[in-house]
């Protein structure tokens, strides 16, 4: 070889155009140099953690791991399907939501079909189009002064913005960075003005923490909008992020066409059992969201009188305006084993996303504030 070899050179165009998605700071590095006083409040995890049935068959399991997982899934995909009241044919499962929202705009979107997002949506959706090669509209968000949804999704602009062309529209109620939220009103006056033709994901990875008046699910729309897609993981609430496992509810047609892509075997045996069981323990769920909905409101109220502004929220993080920029504040509690998320790559670098995680470790964030 007579040159310095360099892949990046011979990547297609679509991966010339992307950045890596950051997951944050390398935690187990940080768990072996820190040990058990790390509180780790950047990656809105469930400081529960899963189910005790989750658990239990998680490593029933275990002993099968020699043999392939079904490949449809059918035995959670019947679960859902009762416990969710959805048809059989319209749940795709995926390796978290983040394969399946990929998955969307590779079959769905390309250089002649532009995809639509808000402009502080979650990280995936831009990725997503530039993984297909489509253009990537971020429409602008509502301002930082908004009453109700600061740097909220401005659905009267997203839906201005589509046009005959437009394939895929990306949302996400609660919304990832921002805490914030739409009501089930205003999605369906939006899917009222979108044409038919067009597909709109909503992304409701944190509906289980949701308790605001209006808002429920878009479950309740499917029957009505054949171009809805309904998004979920069993990462957040449920307690099984390391086991990467999501599912899509859609029209059966969606969900027909992106299995002609959807990675064969795509979700392990252990995560398939963990899902099905976790789906059944209505108890520990109830308990994730009650402890959730308490603590949230509590650092909520600390934070404030620390002087802080926090946005609303219907997740189990909190997005907190600091009124500079954010670097030393976080640089700061790091080294003091408090790991936040800053949001400068969503470009929000005032900003800092607080997960709502033990009250252990959320104290130890309080006592350590600049």
């Amino acid at each position: 070889m007579t040159g310095v070899f360099d892949a990046a050179a011979l990547a297609n165009r679509a991966t010339s155009a992307l950045r890596a998605y950051d997951p944050g700071h390398d935690l187990p590095a940080l768990r072996r140099r820190f040990g058990a006083v790390i509180s780790e409040l950047g990656s809105n995890e469930n400081p529960l953690g899963p189910s005790r049935l989750a658990t239990q068959a998680a490593t029933r399991v275990l002993e099968e791991m020699w043999r392939y997982p079904d490949p449809s899934g059918k035995s959670l995909k019947e679960r859902l399907s009762s416990e969710l009241g959805v048809p059989l044919a319209g749940i795709t499962l995926g390796n978290g939501s983040h394969e399946l929202l990929m998955l969307l705009a590779q079959c769905f979107a390309d250089a002649d079909h532009p995809v639509v997002f808000s402009q502080y949506g979650f990280a995936v959706f831009p990725i997503a189009a530039a993984a297909a090669g489509a253009p990537g509209i971020a429409v602008p968000a509502l301002p930082a002064d908004h009453p109700e949804a600061p740097y909220g999704h401005d659905l009267d602009a997203i839906a201005a913005a589509v046009t005959p062309t437009t394939r895929l529209i990306y949302l996400a109620n609660p919304n990832n960075p921002t805490g914030t939220w739409f009501t089930d009103a205003a999605l369906e006056a939006f899917l009222e003005r979108v044409p038919d033709e067009t597909i709109v994901v909503v992304d409701e990875a944190y509906h289980e923490y949701v308790d605001a008046a209006g808002l429920s699910t878009a479950l309740h729309l499917l029957g009505r909008f054949p171009n809805l897609v309904v998004t979920r993981t069993f990462s957040k609430a449920h307690g099984l992020a390391g086991l990467r496992i999501g599912y899509m509810l859609s029209h059966p047609s969606v969900a027909a066409v992106c299995e002609r892509l959807r990675e064969s075997f795509n979700v392990n045996v252990v995560a398939l059992a963990a899902a099905e069981a976790a789906l059944g323990d209505h108890e520990h769920r109830a308990r994730v969201r009650e402890v959730n909905r308490r603590d949230r409101a509590w650092l909520t109220g600390e934070l404030t009188a620390h002087g802080m502004r926090v946005l609303p929220s219907q997740t189990n993080f909190l997005l907190v305006d600091l009124g500079r920029d954010a670097a030393s504040f976080e640089a700061h509690l790091f080294e003091r084993a408090v790991i936040v998320r800053p949001m400068g790559g969503y470009r929000l670098p005032d900003t800092v996303r607080i997960s709502i995680g033990s009250r252990a470790e959320l104290q130890r964030l309080l006592e350590n504030l600049p």
